[in-house]
């Protein structure tokens, strides 16, 4: 099975108070063959990238009205009368709030809900296949199913 990416790369502000913001790159990343979750990976200046994964459904949801709890809260909002998404994650490292652009957030999403379309992300991983194929009985089944001690039942003749 063929599996398709759609990536995006935006630019988004990592609020450090209200009044001071800075830019940092990243790039939000999408996967057929792992169709409940999104990657974000973002730029910062080290040798090493910041990855995140969380659920597509959160995200869908989090352009619209706050959700999450716990290592990943996701809200609209207005700053400077432009329409965000506010990302709240939180670690063992730190916390961040990042400020993302609701139209290019959004445009990015529509692309990754048209490859897998919201309730078909199982027909993806296969998931039917799977089970058949672990369920299909095989020999050795018919060897179990048979009693291991006949019965003491005499035959005739003994």
């Amino acid at each position: 099975m063929r599996h398709t990416v759609v990536e995006r790369e935006l630019e988004l502000n990592l609020i450090l108070s209200p009044e001071r913001s800075i830019p940092v790159p990243a790039r939000l990343s999408y996967r057929s063959d792992d169709p409940f979750a999104v990657h974000v990976t973002f730029h910062i200046n080290s040798e090493h990238p910041v990855h995140w994964t969380f659920a597509r459904e959160l995200l869908v949801e989090g352009v619209f009205r706050a959700c999450g709890y716990g290592d990943v809260r996701v809200w609209p909002t207005k700053a400077e009368g432009r329409s965000v998404v506010l990302m709240a994650l939180s670690s063992p490292a730190g916390d961040a709030l990042l400020e993302a652009s609701a139209a290019q957030v959004s445009t990015w999403l529509e692309r990754t809900l048209r490859v897998v379309p919201p309730g078909a992300e199982g027909e993806q991983l296969g998931l039917d296949e799977v089970l058949a194929e672990l369920l299909a009985p095989t020999p050795a089944d018919d060897l179990r199913s048979r009693d291991p001690w006949p019965a003491d039942e005499a035959k005739d003749g003994e």
